[in-house]
């Protein structure tokens, strides 16, 4: 026995004696589709919430301990999340250190490439302007 494409989807292969592929053949009866359920790294016992590695019982559980710990050390929580944060309203604001956060090595590799984009965009708009006064 052979394999073909499923003529419903065209991506899954089934045995040549079959209508569907068994995910079409799913979709057709309505059935719903097995989901693989990961369970809670903390407690072992409850199904995760979506994109998270905890369940919602040990998500509030570790927010509730969270919130203590920073009332315990007298700062609220809103104003430690502001001054990580900071205050800046938009990203012109924000300035970064690229000669501290790149070794000098690569910054200087990074400056002489930018610095090569520039020479061609130039000559790029030069060959431009000298096409257009060809052409005039």
């Amino acid at each position: 026995m052979g394999f073909v494409k499923c003529p419903r989807c065209e991506l899954n292969y089934m045995q040549e004696s079959d209508q569907y592929c068994s995910v079409c053949k799913r979709e057709i009866k309505g059935e719903a589709k097995d989901e693989y359920l990961e369970i809670c790294s903390v407690c072992g016992e409850n199904p995760v919430y979506p994109s998270k590695d905890l369940c919602l019982f040990c998500l509030k559980e570790i927010g509730k301990s969270n919130e203590t710990a920073m009332q315990g050390e007298g700062a609220a929580p809103s104003e430690e999340a502001a001054m990580a944060l900071g205050a800046a309203s938009n990203m012109d604001e924000i300035t970064l250190d690229m000669e501290a956060d790149i070794p000098p090595r690569e910054f200087g590799e990074i400056t002489r490439e930018l610095s090569l984009e520039e020479a061609i965009e130039e000559e790029e708009a030069e060959s431009d302007e000298e096409d257009e006064n060809e052409q005039t």
